[in-house]
């Protein structure tokens, strides 16, 4: 298949059923990354639910885990304190930036707008807010509200971890950290926004705007030429 016509062709696309243990999928992520810098296999895009865990950024600050009721882990990847657990879908993308174009900001960039992308598939409106990294949108109380976040790392220019988008989480697991150490806003999820969506149905929406969202990361490569 052309990749031009189809950019996706040459990356794994992976769902995994059930629950997926959070440090055991760390050190996937960081085996299979240092494999595509070797050029040993595919890029790799893969879509998790974990059971709940706090996650650790290379910048947390210790004062913004309030209640550690959840096993805490070091992810080694940008940011400060997340949340992940069930009723939540976690992308880790494991791209070779050296292909795609070695800027890291335009990465993220591109990274958002895939997910507000697949969002508004769902009939969800969502933002980008100057300053504030992760994608945002308005609650039923008309508030800003962040329904989902962005960690990334990049190691020999290849990308790992990803993003995180509450569909339907228990939203007062989000209570033991300052989430993205951002306390001023409140979390949400699609279920509160009154536009209930099961992983399947958001995944379909990633398929659907995926090739949007590599064709974006292309530009990056095309300005280094």
């Amino acid at each position: 298949m052309d990749q031009a016509a189809n950019p996706s062709a040459a990356i794994e696309w992976r769902v995994s059923p059930g629950l997926t243990d959070y440090t055991a999928a760390l050190a996937e992520m960081e085996a299979r990354a240092a494999a595509i810098a070797a050029g040993e296999t595919a890029e790799l895009i893969w879509l998790v639910e974990h059971p709940p865990v706090y996650t650790a950024g290379t910048s947390a600050d210790p004062a913004e885990l309030i209640d550690p009721r959840f096993p805490v882990v070091s992810a080694r990847r940008g940011g400060r304190y997340t949340y992940h657990g069930p009723g939540q879908r976690v992308g880790y993308l494991m791209l070779d930036l050296t292909r795609r174009g070695r800027d890291v900001r335009h990465f993220v960039h591109s990274v958002e707008g895939w997910v507000i992308d697949a969002l508004a598939e769902l009939g969800i409106e969502s933002f980008r807010a100057p300053g504030r990294i992760g994608i945002w949108t308005i609650d039923r109380a008309g508030h800003e509200a962040k329904i989902g976040a962005i960690g990334v790392r990049v190691r020999r220019w290849v990308t790992f971890h990803g993003f995180s988008v509450n569909l339907s989480p228990n939203l007062a697991d989000f209570g033991g950290i300052v989430p993205c150490g951002i306390a001023e806003y409140p979390v949400t999820s699609a279920e509160m926004l009154g536009a209930p969506h099961n992983l399947a149905t958001f995944d379909a929406a990633l398929a659907l705007t995926r090739d949007r969202f590599l064709e974006r990361l292309s530009c990056a490569r095309e300005n280094e030429t």
